[in-house]
């Protein structure tokens, strides 16, 4: 079964427990946590202590951290204790990517690395049997509300034959500009794990749980 990861960086800060409890009661099925450093992105977001807290509040709460900083080495043990699920870092800002997928999976961890649109799967190839997910950026990384760029489907049906050839086991996830309207042509690619921002948090209820409803009854193609 697909699932679905609302990323809290389009819910309302001030009331985010709230928003965070009434997804997972929904049925969402894992809280995406989008951490962004001015740097490798141009927004600031939030560190490792709203992990903590999400995770005080619901121990339960699956919390799937996207690393969009330029330094994740220095970040990745606070995350940790913090008691992050998975984290994900960018292969376009690590030299020593294999180092860290171990450091995060040593600690327990699920390990994730992302590529960004322009990024082809081709440097992941080293990656692919290590690693627990495959994070596809449909849009580029930053900002919430973007379109999604279709060629990054492209990417998700190579990833899903490279997985499915080599028998890996990773999750193949997509974060950006996924709504109703293509939700079911981004599943029909390959994709396992679907992050949704403003497709969740600024949807009507009734949307939100046709959301949930599409990804948890899509039968995918082995």
């Amino acid at each position: 079964m697909a699932k679905l990861a609302p990323s809290i960086l389009s819910a309302n800060f001030y009331k985010l427990g709230e928003d965070i409890e009434n997804a997972l009661k929904l049925g969402a099925d894992w809280i995406h946590v989008d951490v962004m450093d001015g740097h490798f992105v141009p927004p600031i977001t939030f560190g490792s202590k709203i992990v903590k807290d999400i995770k005080s509040g619901n121990k339960n709460a699956f919390c799937d951290v996207h690393l969009m900083i330029t330094n994740p080495q220095d970040q990745i043990m606070q995350f940790v204790e913090a008691g992050a699920d998975l984290i994900n870092i960018h292969c376009e800002v690590v030299h020593h990517g294999d180092r860290f997928i171990n450091l995060i999976k040593e600690n327990n961890k699920l390990a994730g690395v992302t590529v960004n649109p322009a990024t082809p799967v081709s440097l992941l190839e080293h990656y692919l049997p290590l690693v627990d997910l495959i994070l596809v950026m449909s849009v580029n990384p930053g900002y919430g509300g973007q379109k999604c760029i279709g060629y990054t489907l492209k990417k998700i049906e190579e990833l899903k034959n490279l997985k499915v050839k080599n028998k890996y086991n990773y999750l193949i996830e997509i974060d950006g500009g996924i709504y109703l309207k293509n939700i079911e042509t981004v599943l029909k690619a390959g994709t396992d794990v679907i992050v949704a921002g403003s497709a969740f948090f600024n949807a009507s209820l009734e949307e939100k749980k046709k959301l949930i409803e599409v990804v948890h009854n899509f039968k995918q193609e082995c």
